[in-house]
């Protein structure tokens, strides 16, 4: 792994700390321009699935965030398609890091 700048290292500390509380597969976290952020675990319920990074982000947008600046995924397989798009949705220049628990 690259290191993370110190404010994206703050967005692990999150992701991961969610993860485990939750005991979910992925954990993730997002930081908004005015500076605010948004920690999430991953859904997977019989009529809802989101990613870790889904509900982050719906969790910002919900919130009035006015776009995104980073973002940071904490999972055993990194990658996630949907919940990058959702974050482009929102800020198209917003940074996305993956991070493997392994």
């Amino acid at each position: 792994m690259t290191e993370l700048e110190p404010e994206d290292a703050k967005l692990l500390t999150l992701a991961r700390a969610t993860r485990a509380r939750v005991g979910a597969p992925d954990g993730a976290a997002v930081r908004d321009t005015d500076g605010r952020t948004y920690a999430a675990a991953g859904v997977s319920l019989p009529s809802l699935s989101l990613s870790a990074l889904q509900v982050a982000v719906a969790m910002a947008v919900s919130s009035g965030a006015p776009g995104l600046e980073a973002a940071v995924v904490y999972a055993d397989v990194p990658g996630d398609s949907a919940g990058v798009a959702a974050v482009h949705d929102l800020t198209a220049s917003a940074t996305v890091h993956f991070v493997a628990t392994s």
